[in-house]
């Protein structure tokens, strides 16, 4: 479900706390945080990417020759899968956000950043 909103009234979550302890909290805050950057990317072709051994970018953004893409973690020391940055080096992918409830954004690797949603809005604003 792509509004969170919505998914949260029908699950009867009612604030923070009843959803941090929810299953669902992992799939409500990519929602959330892909929704948010959708709307102010409009202009550009989204997907989703997974490998036959299930590797996999939650957004990619295309437009033109650039590609960038996002992983959602709603975790303040966000972990990646094994294959991830096999994945990323095959893709050629021009900037990586790891999207977590972070404070501030640090760099991870060259061109992947961990980074709260705030400051990915920012960045991506700059780019469109």
């Amino acid at each position: 479900m792509r509004d969170s909103g919505i998914l949260h009234a029908l699950l009867e979550i009612e604030n923070t706390e009843d959803l941090l302890g929810h299953p669902v909290v992992g799939a409500s805050w990519e929602a959330w945080c892909m929704e948010q950057i959708l709307a102010v990317m409009p202009n550009w072709r989204a997907s989703f990417y997974r490998t036959a051994s299930g590797e996999e970018i939650d957004l990619i953004l295309e437009r033109g020759c650039k590609r960038l893409a996002f992983e959602f973690k709603v975790s303040v020391a966000p972990k990646v899968s094994h294959g991830f940055y096999g994945t990323l080096e095959l893709l050629e992918l021009e900037q990586v956000w790891i999207v977590a409830p972070v404070q501030e954004a640090y760099d991870k690797r060259p061109r992947v950043t961990v980074s709260p949603i705030r400051e990915v809005l920012e960045d991506l604003a700059m780019l469109s």
